[in-house]
């Protein structure tokens, strides 16, 4: 079965890797992250890029943007300027990232949400262009919450606290950027947007569903939230996915940058994991029997044929036009 992982950072550029994506019949559609404001995260687009115009069969990508230069008056030009050179090269979406609303600040210490005006151009550019927006807007709600040994998020912020937001203070909740983004969907209803990581609400289906109901422009992927959602009620999830088959996109989030660059033991090591993690996901989705997620014994789903060609296939193109 074809699947499109629609959320990952892989250049798979070695035999080995191009033998995985061949076993489980793969295309990629790799995300660039902007971290800076001084465009150090080109080298992505340029990797992503390149090897999507070699292989089309089996890459596509994703820009983004510098983030906010506050002394320079064209930013936003110089943003848009970007963003058409990187659709014209074959960029299907550009991507906001969690940096927006938890770590820029305007001059005066405001945080800068994904809806501010400073933005709000850029956004209206990826729109005129008939592109999707992918928006990583927030952590897990677990980021705001103690450490929980239970939580599938514990291992992640107990070895980065830097990102462990419980009881600060100088940073928006969850409930606010999350309104934030929800924004940036209501404001602007011919833009598809594409929630990553379950529209950050991996917490609760249930909070997806609302969203979907009220915005038919949004769609999430599931890419880094698998356990999160495995670990909810298998009934309920099956009927969320055949309710909303058309608004579920399958990824991973797997990262790696070039393999090739890669030291060989550690090319060795991450394609191990790649096929674990490959493994899992598909199990998860086309089994019906007990699966195991990230070390945790779970009911699969065992949907129908039809609906994981359109999670794994059809949901990506329709929401990625050009994909």
């Amino acid at each position: 079965m074809k699947r499109i992982d629609a959320h990952l950072h892989v250049a798979a550029d070695t035999e080995e890797s191009r033998a995985l994506m061949e076993r489980y019949d793969l295309k990629y559609m790799n995300i660039c992250v902007a971290e800076d404001s001084e465009g150090a995260w080109r080298h992505q687009a340029d990797t992503y890029s390149s090897i999507a115009l070699t292989h089309p069969d089996r890459f596509d990508w994703c820009t983004t943007f510098d983030l906010p230069r506050f002394d320079d008056p064209k930013y936003v030009e110089k943003a848009i300027l970007g963003l058409e050179r990187d659709f014209a090269a074959g960029a299907v979406a550009c991507k906001i990232w969690k940096n927006f609303g938890m770590e820029v600040r305007h001059p005066n210490g405001d945080h800068v949400f994904p809806n501010d005006s400073l933005i709000k151009p850029i956004i209206e550019y990826v729109a005129s262009q008939n592109k999707t927006l992918l928006m990583h807007i927030a952590e897990p709600l677990a980021c705001w919450l103690p450490l929980d040994e239970g939580s599938p998020h514990y291992s992640y912020y107990r070895e980065h606290p830097e990102w462990h937001m419980y009881g600060r203070t100088d940073v928006p909740s969850h409930q606010e950027l999350i309104a934030a983004r929800d924004a940036v969907v209501e404001d602007h209803p011919k833009l598809r947007v594409v929630g990553a990581h379950l529209g950050s609400l991996e917490y609760d289906v249930d909070e997806i569903s609302k969203r979907f109901d009220k915005y038919p422009n949004f769609a999430v992927d599931i890419s880094a939230r698998l356990t999160d959602f495995a670990l909810q009620n298998t009934e309920k999830i099956r009927q969320f996915c055949i309710k909303y088959q058309d608004r579920i996109l399958w990824g991973t989030d797997l990262v790696a940058g070039a393999i090739s660059k890669m030291a060989p033991e550690k090319q060795i090591s991450f394609i191990h994991y790649a096929e674990k993690t490959y493994r899992e996901y598909t199990e998860f989705f086309e089994s019906g029997d007990d699966v195991v997620v990230e070390g945790r014994t779970v009911q699969g789903l065992g949907l129908s044929s039809a609906i994981l060609n359109k999670i794994y296939v059809e949901n990506a193109q329709k929401w990625y036009p050009g994909m």
